[in-house]
């Protein structure tokens, strides 16, 4: 495995929060188990983790835990459609999700990327990462990992270093069950 792969899957297992590269911005991450590490990712963009965040993973296997058993084939099957892709989708939660993975939300906003390396992470972590733009609340998305060490200095246990996919804007978001747009 690559030495900065392992670097940034040693640093999440530690319960550190990290940034990595995904297909439109830098985004920060952690053990979405590990709730420490989940409300720090809070503490460094300045926002209220009442917002919740979304998962990314590798394959659809690394977020099937996380949906709803009750959820209609249709829905996963819309969704699965699109994946690895940057299209994120809300879907209902499993009764075992840890409440703070979606602060005050009752669905599970997911994602099964493409992006070779944000994928690659998740394969060398062994699961669903937390996934939030790389940034202070209200300020633009880090795009870079420069920017990203502009605007976190050292509070990160690590940065791995990558280019964005080059999507203009954050992926959009859609609800699984309906297929509606929340973000287009």
């Amino acid at each position: 495995m690559d030495a900065a792969l392992q670097a940034a899957a040693s640093a999440l297992q530690a319960g550190g929060v990290i940034a990595y590269p995904t297909e439109a911005v830098y985004g920060l991450g952690c053990d979405p188990h590990n709730r420490v590490a989940f409300e720090r990712v809070f503490v460094l963009k300045q926002r209220p983790p009442t917002q919740g965040v979304l998962l990314i993973a590798a394959e659809f296997a690394q977020v099937e835990k996380y949906v709803d058993a009750a959820t209609p084939a249709d829905a996963i099957a819309r969704a699965r459609a699109t994946w690895p892709g940057p299209t994120t989708w809300v879907f209902p939660r499993a009764a075992g999700v840890p409440g703070w993975i979606a602060g005050t939300h009752a669905g599970i906003a997911l994602r099964v990327t493409a992006h070779p390396l944000a994928a690659a992470l998740c394969h060398a972590f062994g699961g669903a990462l937390v996934s939030t733009s790389a940034n202070r609340h209200g300020e633009p998305p880090a795009r870079t990992a420069s920017e990203v060490r502009a605007a976190f200095g050292g509070e990160l246990a690590y940065i791995l270093d990558g280019a964005v996919a080059g999507l203009s804007r954050p992926t959009p978001i859609r609800d699984a069950l309906t297929g509606e747009w929340i973000r287009a």
